[in-house]
């Protein structure tokens, strides 16, 4: 299954790759925005993409939105990564159709777990 990792800093882009592996997941590929994510997934099918919240010039929640709102894309399982843990932000993220949540720092099993209930795989 291809993954689709969107986060604006390419650390952390590398650490989630590295947590993919660690857990079997091997076709991962990268954006650095959400704007580049929502081309790739246009033109290529994934099963899953893992974004960064606090993003610019397009969050999380807006590249959730906008494949929530694409006939194409909209059934493509998301898990909202971020820093912040605010009620808010989570009730935003599940109003949008987010499929999981996971608030940083988080390691190979909790991103294991959180794939798991999305995706019934492992």
């Amino acid at each position: 299954m291809k993954v689709l990792v969107v986060d604006d800093y390419a650390t952390m882009r590398r650490i989630v790759r590295n947590l993919l592996t660690q857990i079997g997941m091997t076709d991962v590929e990268e954006a650095s925005d959400g704007i580049t994510a929502l081309q790739r997934l246009r033109e290529n099918k994934y099963g899953l993409v893992i974004s960064d919240d606090n993003m610019e010039p397009m969050t999380g929640l807006q590249l959730l939105k906008e494949i929530r709102n694409d006939s194409k894309l909209k059934g493509t399982p998301f898990i909202m990564v971020t820093a912040e843990s605010s009620t808010e932000k989570v009730i935003a993220a599940k109003q949008a159709g987010v499929n999981n949540y996971i608030v940083k720092p988080f390691n190979a099993e909790t991103l294991k777990q959180k794939m798991e209930s999305v995706l019934g795989i492992f």
